[in-house]
């Protein structure tokens, strides 16, 4: 999740929509309890973010995600996502599969 001002959300959307494959238009703008996140506050994962007045909170699907597959597969080696990054890895798809 992002806060981003209310002003530039369109131009958010616009510009991460076209690139579907890298990340993608968001999957909610506004309102997380729709998608069933109840408290901003404490995170599941990462640190909390305050929304500013002004600002609207936008959810991209990404960077939890790499997170949960490492911490499933336990790999011995993984760089992983801070906030704003995504997964990083040197490991070849066809070395991913299982």
């Amino acid at each position: 999740m992002r806060p981003i001002p209310a002003s530039q959300v369109t131009k958010a959307v616009q510009v991460t929509s076209r690139v579907p494959s890298v990340h993608g238009a968001p999957i909610q703008i506004g309102h997380p309890e729709e998608i069933g996140i109840t408290h901003l506050d404490s995170p599941d994962f990462g640190d909390a973010v305050t929304i500013k007045e002004g600002e609207i909170p936008v959810f991209w699907a990404c960077g939890v995600t790499p997170q949960a597959v490492v911490m499933n597969t336990m790999p011995h080696l993984a760089i992983t996502h801070a906030p704003g990054h995504m997964l990083v890895t040197d490991l070849a798809n066809r070395e991913l599969i299982i």
